[in-house]
């Protein structure tokens, strides 16, 4: 395996630059070299929202979301402001919620500061939400400083540039190593956005477009001629599967949901009443034993979910409960605006299947 050192370092820095400056994306976020020449700036609370939001999520899913959160909060103050449902309901859809926590929180500790993100790597670290990724993205892209930013792409492209043998998840000091040295200090905003956009437009997952890649005569393995067995997959784990039963209560037009624990999965969000979440099937009877009432249910549809680390199927029970009944926690929700709720996609298919 070739190593850093034997990589015309200046060379590849000039090309990967070349290459961006003619064939980068053009993204909401993004200060592109021609718009540091009209003296457009970057704002480092842009920057780090997008950065939030494209974790674990696509660029495509993603642009929407910071479109209209910018729209309605266009400062890192509105934002702290903001209720945190609204924030929730604003999220739903893009997933790992944990993310739209940590943004609540971030967003309020940068505002009582003063309201200006750190510029300092170890301050960056500090705030909620912000791991050495991030921050090194927020000082790249924000304020132009040296910083090797890694993500999954920059990964890809540093297994197949150097042929790693091992998978990435066993190779990422050597992977980090390997692009610490390769980033520019001369244009390191520039630079770290113009390696990720090699791994997302060029140098992707399959079907790679060698040809169109200013690094393709150092690649090892373009040159063994087998780019797409790069990084070396690790053995698949088995992902486990749970089961619970969903009980959706209704009133009419309306239906009954409550906030999960605020720490834990999908916590602070929406949802309707379950079982227990586990392993073994439910039966009727220890399903009811934890059921809001007693009987009157009726069985509608299971649904699927997928989540990082495990999966769950949840059947769904149907109730309707009599007007002057209210839930000791909770309240009643149009069924007409779940669509605008802090309800994560798990719930929204549950609501769905027990109308």
């Amino acid at each position: 395996m070739k190593t850093d050192a034997e990589f015309p370092i200046a060379d590849m820095r000039t090309r990967l630059l070349d290459w961006y400056d003619a064939e980068g994306r053009s993204l909401p976020w993004r200060i592109r070299p021609e718009d540091r020449k009209t003296g457009r700036t970057a704002d480092p609370y842009a920057v780090w929202l997008s950065e939030i939001m494209l974790q674990q999520t696509t660029v495509p899913h993603a642009t929407p979301y910071y479109g209209k959160f910018l729209e309605r909060w266009p400062t890192v103050h509105d934002l702290a402001s903001a209720h945190e449902d609204e924030v929730f309901a604003a999220w739903a859809g893009l997933g790992y919620y944990a993310r739209a926590r940590n943004l609540m929180a971030c967003a309020r500790a940068v505002s009582e500061a003063g309201g200006r993100f750190p510029k300092n790597e170890k301050a960056l670290l500090t705030l909620p939400g912000i791991g050495p990724y991030t921050a090194a993205a927020i000082r790249a892209a924000a304020f132009d400083l040296p910083a090797s930013v890694v993500d999954g792409n920059v990964e890809r492209v540093i297994a197949r540039l150097c042929a790693i043998p091992k998978p990435v998840k066993n190779s990422k000091p050597e992977i980090r190593r390997v692009a610490g040295d390769l980033a520019s200090p001369e244009r390191p905003g520039d630079y770290a956005q113009a390696i990720m956009d090699l791994g997302a437009t060029v140098c992707t997952p399959r079907s790679p477009t060698c040809p169109s890649c200013p690094w393709q005569g150092e690649c090892i393995a373009f040159a063994e001629g087998n780019p797409e067995t790069y990084p070396v997959k690790a053995p698949k784990t088995i992902r486990p599967h749970r089961r619970a039963v969903g009980f959706a209560v209704f009133r009419g037009s309306e239906i009954w949901l409550r906030k999960r624990p605020p720490k834990g999965l999908l916590g602070g969000m929406l949802e309707v009443p379950s079982t227990d979440w586990r392993n073994e099937s439910w039966g009727d009877a220890e399903a009811m034993s934890q059921a809001p009432f007693n009987s009157g249910w009726e069985a509608r549809a299971t649904i699927h979910h997928v989540f990082t680390h495990f999966s769950l199927d949840m059947q769904m029970w149907r109730y309707e409960a009599d007007q002057e009944w209210e839930p000791i926690e909770g309240g009643w929700y149009a069924i007409g605006d779940i669509d605008e709720l802090a309800l994560p996609s798990l719930m929204k298919k549950a609501i769905g299947a027990a109308l």
